[in-house]
């Protein structure tokens, strides 16, 4: 059971909102970056297990920070205790965003991983500590961590693009994931009733296929996440609390 858990502590940090625009959507003429500060708290079901993961966006001088935050809740405590904890901070650009730090610490999943990068765009490199390790990495174009690229599809939806070929950065790899929409329907959740796109993606070759229910009054926020592997439902996380900020 534990390593069932694990791995989907491990699926909620590497799917949630693993897209990344790719070049060929770079000549799209999009509106001005914005982004509505807040706090945002999602119950989540992995099999019988329990947890919740809480968001907090905060405007910057330049742009925004980002951070997710996943703990286990219930009977999973006694199972996996810690917490995975992914802070992003990125830049406004005429197309969006740009992430410029990520750090990540994980001390629940199997990998435990430690990170901490910069990006260095000048140089097409990733920059930093790697489980206490120095680490760089190659980026050739423009690339997004698993924490801003959720904010940049939020961008893109608000500007009517619903489908494309994305790229996804995780640490040494680049996948390419192809998203669409599956169309608009009405979903309740905790926090409200509303009416919701459907975003739906998969990388190459994968047997998984993560589906985002996302709100235009919320800034095209998911309310509702889903993951499934070969039809049948494995991750589900459900809005239970949204709050705007000043700040």
């Amino acid at each position: 059971m534990k390593i069932a858990l694990n791995t989907g502590w491990s699926a909620i940090r590497s799917c949630m909102f693993a897209l990344l625009v790719s070049a060929a959507l770079a000549p799209v003429a999009l509106a001005e970056s914005h982004l509505q500060p807040h706090t945002a708290e999602y119950k989540v079901k992995i099999s019988v297990l329990g947890g919740q993961l809480t968001t907090e966006v905060k405007s910057t001088e330049n742009g925004y920070i980002a951070t997710h935050v996943v703990r286990a809740t219930g009977m999973a405590r006694i199972l996996a205790s810690g917490t995975i904890s992914d802070s992003a901070e990125f830049e406004k650009t005429t197309n969006g965003f740009r992430p410029t730090r990520f750090v990540s610490a994980d001390d629940v999943s199997r990998d435990k991983i430690q990170a901490a990068f910069d990006f260095d765009w000048a140089a097409g490199e990733a920059r930093g500590l790697l489980n206490d390790e120095e680490y760089a990495a190659s980026i050739p174009g423009l690339a997004f961590d698993r924490i801003s690229i959720q904010y940049q599809l939020m961008h893109d939806l608000s500007n009517g693009v619903t489908s494309g070929e994305y790229v996804l950065f995780e640490y040494d790899e680049l996948k390419t994931i192809t998203i669409h929409s599956i169309g608009t329907r009405k979903v309740k959740v905790p926090a409200g009733e509303y009416l919701a796109i459907g975003i739906q993606h998969q990388t190459a070759n994968s047997k998984r296929v993560t589906t985002l229910w996302c709100v235009e009054e919320l800034g095209y926020l998911p309310v509702i996440i889903e993951q499934h592997r070969k039809g049948k439902l494995q991750l589900r996380a459900t809005l239970e609390k949204y709050l705007p900020t000043q700040s």
